[in-house]
């Protein structure tokens, strides 16, 4: 509680809050008033210039520790993480942490990579810092709030074409109606049921043979059977999946990593340019529009947001055009 009192030609200001009890003395009360209400809230919200004389590092750390470590994402946060930390940014003590070191930070990435990648790493920077603010202590305000984010780049127009599929899946030593027995051909066969389901590269290599039906995957968004998705199997997925019939557990018996890092000496063989393996879930969204309307389609694919789909919607104009 603030109280005031009135002395000669001042005004005394005394906070009492959770223990601690602070005092001014101003020349008129509404300065009084003033300092009270920032005072009171200082101290209800721990903030008491009691910032660590920590580097940034720490907090970084202490995020990777105690947040990353939680979610879907968390190889790839512990990558962008480890790349932060051998920045300079990551020295900076926490006490003299300003809107300067970050976009001093921003500055130096655009250099480097790409606006849509600063923009992730954006992303985690300001999670890290909210924390820091509301549940650590560890900074007074968010001093990313003060600085310019990167404009978002226009969206992806690639597709997967059809003789890139070819060319990839022979590079990966897969072929149609044989049993995938090496870790290429597998990738190969993980490939096509991402492009007949729009299923995730993490949400294929987490399918395991309980979570299928006859004509229905359920994609485990999280550890538990509670937070899962139906995604219908065409007849093609079907076929896919009777290739790795006969194994108990994980279907495609793969890692991510193993995915990316094949998928790319795969495509980089085969001379193909600025193609991704999350694209096979935009060409298989838009395939699938042609036979889904937007709502059953937004729920095979799991966006609650529609407008969602209109970032993997990439069909071209020339190919409408042909639909008229």
């Amino acid at each position: 509680m603030a109280s005031f009192q009135k002395r000669g030609l001042t005004w005394r200001a005394i906070v009492r809050r959770a223990g601690e009890t602070r005092s001014a003395t101003f020349s008129t009360k509404a300065e009084a008033v003033g300092w009270a209400a920032k005072t009171e809230s200082a101290i209800i919200s721990g903030k008491n210039g009691k910032v660590p004389d920590k580097p940034f590092a720490d907090l970084l750390q202490h995020y990777l520790e105690n947040v990353s470590v939680h979610k879907r994402s968390a190889r790839w946060e512990q990558f962008r993480i480890n790349v932060l930390l051998r920045d300079p940014l990551s020295q900076v003590s926490l006490q003299r942490l300003s809107a300067s070191d970050f976009a001093a930070w921003r500055d130096r990435r655009l250099r480097v990579v790409s606006a849509a990648s600063v923009r992730r790493e954006w992303n985690l920077l300001t999670h890290a810092c909210t924390l820091a603010v509301r549940e650590w202590k560890w900074l007074e305000s968010n001093p990313m709030r003060d600085v310019r984010r990167p404009e978002e780049p226009p969206p992806r127009d690639r597709l997967f074409s059809c003789w890139e599929i070819e060319a990839i899946l022979t590079a990966l030593g897969f072929e149609d109606g044989v049993r995938p027995d090496t870790v290429s051909a597998r990738v190969g066969c993980a490939l096509l049921f991402a492009l007949e389901t729009g299923m995730r590269c993490g949400e294929i290599c987490a399918l395991n043979s309980d979570d299928l039906t006859e004509t229905v995957a359920e994609v485990r968004k999280g550890k538990t059977r509670a937070a899962t998705r139906r995604t219908p199997l065409s007849p093609y997925a079907r076929e896919l999946l009777k290739l790795l019939e006969g194994e108990s557990g994980s279907v495609f018996r793969l890692q991510t990593s193993q995915v990316d890092a094949l998928f790319r000496k795969a495509r980089d063989r085969c001379g193909i340019v600025d193609l991704h393996f999350h694209d096979s879930r935009a060409t298989a969204i838009t395939r699938l529009a042609r036979k889904l309307d937007i709502l059953s389609l937004a729920r095979m694919i799991g966006h609650r947001d529609i407008k969602m789909l209109q970032i993997y919607y990439r069909e071209s104009a020339e190919d409408l055009a042909e639909r008229l």
